[in-house]
């Protein structure tokens, strides 16, 4: 698997959201050390980290990471992420200085819209063959 000796960092998305599997893609371009792996939401692997973590399984719509044990949500979850991806997007994480709650707002504006904006598949995302091994099931 990858992210053998290092710090496991996952990242949990909407599986059924073009924005979110886009997103992921995104990363994936963007992560050259292959420091993330992923899982959907919807996966066993996500329902799984949503019930040890006592958030709800469904109609949860938070991007989220675990980063050495540690859950992220929303704005603070994709900033902690843009941190460790290649070129000027680890800039973007001087908006962790933005209060949350402003930063929240901002995402949970867009997230309410997104299926609207970006639309929505009926099944989850599959990523290639050669990007298989950063996905967990």
């Amino acid at each position: 698997m990858v992210n053998t000796g290092k710090p496991r960092r996952l990242i949990l998305f909407d599986g059924v959201c073009n924005l979110c599997s886009a997103s992921v893609q995104f990363v994936i371009a963007r992560d050259p050390q292959q420091l993330f792996t992923f899982a959907s939401l919807q996966s066993e692997t996500g329902q799984e980290v949503l019930k040890k973590a006592g958030l709800p399984v469904s109609g949860f719509n938070s991007f989220i990471l675990e980063e050495a044990g540690q859950l992220y949500l929303r704005s603070t979850a994709a900033l902690r992420v843009a941190r460790h991806l290649s070129g000027a997007w680890k800039l973007l994480y001087i908006f962790i200085l933005v209060p949350e709650a402003v930063r929240n707002w901002v995402y949970d504006f867009i997230a309410a819209r997104r299926y609207k904006w970006f639309g929505k598949q009926e099944s989850c995302w599959l990523p290639t063959p050669d990007l298989q091994q950063r996905f967990l099931p």
